[in-house]
């Protein structure tokens, strides 16, 4: 699949079937994250893989929409260092962005569905990621094979997005 298909045909899976993720193909997606650009080239991201069925149920309590943790074969959570100064803390979440789609792609490659999930509740996920004090978690990623499967190959209507024309200015606003 070429870069631009599976960035136009990719999309939230909140649903998957339960089958578990081969090993290899998690391994490509951590790779795909581990080669993220990052500012300075950093790196201060590190990743906590979970597989475990009774852990991803835990883990799908950490915000108002996890639910599809619960169901997903593996979440990835996205670990940085604990900043209280606001432009290392936007930097921090524009890198782990990059993580994130990084990884979000290679899976859609993969025929693996993900979708991310923002943590409401930092306590319980520190909790339940055994975190240390100077880190933290904001997102994690939730992937499985889709329990639709149609949907990896389904087109994405275009009334899903605002039409270019609308988005983009030319040399000013």
């Amino acid at each position: 699949m070429d870069v631009f298909t599976a960035i136009s045909s990719a999309r939230a899976i909140r649903r998957f079937d339960g089958r578990p993720i081969d090993q290899g193909d998690l391994d490509r997606i951590l790779a795909a994250a581990r080669l993220s650009p990052s500012s300075k080239n950093d790196q201060r991201w590190s990743f906590i893989l979970c597989t475990d069925r009774e852990h991803l149920v835990q883990l799908s309590k950490i915000g108002d929409y996890a639910g599809h943790l619960a169901g997903a074969a593996a979440a990835v959570a996205l670990v940085m260092p604990r900043s209280d100064v606001g432009w290392e803390r936007e930097l921090f979440a524009f890198d782990a962005g990059q993580c994130a789609r990084n990884m979000m792609l290679a899976a859609w490659e993969l025929g693996i569905g993900s979708c991310h999930a923002s943590v409401y509740d930092p306590k319980l996920t520190a909790e339940l990621l055994g975190l240390p004090a100077d880190v933290s978690c904001d997102l994690l990623i939730s992937f499985g094979h889709p329990a639709d499967p149609s949907l990896l190959t389904r087109p994405i209507p275009d009334s899903a997005r605002k039409p270019l024309a609308e988005l983009v200015h030319q040399e000013r606003w």
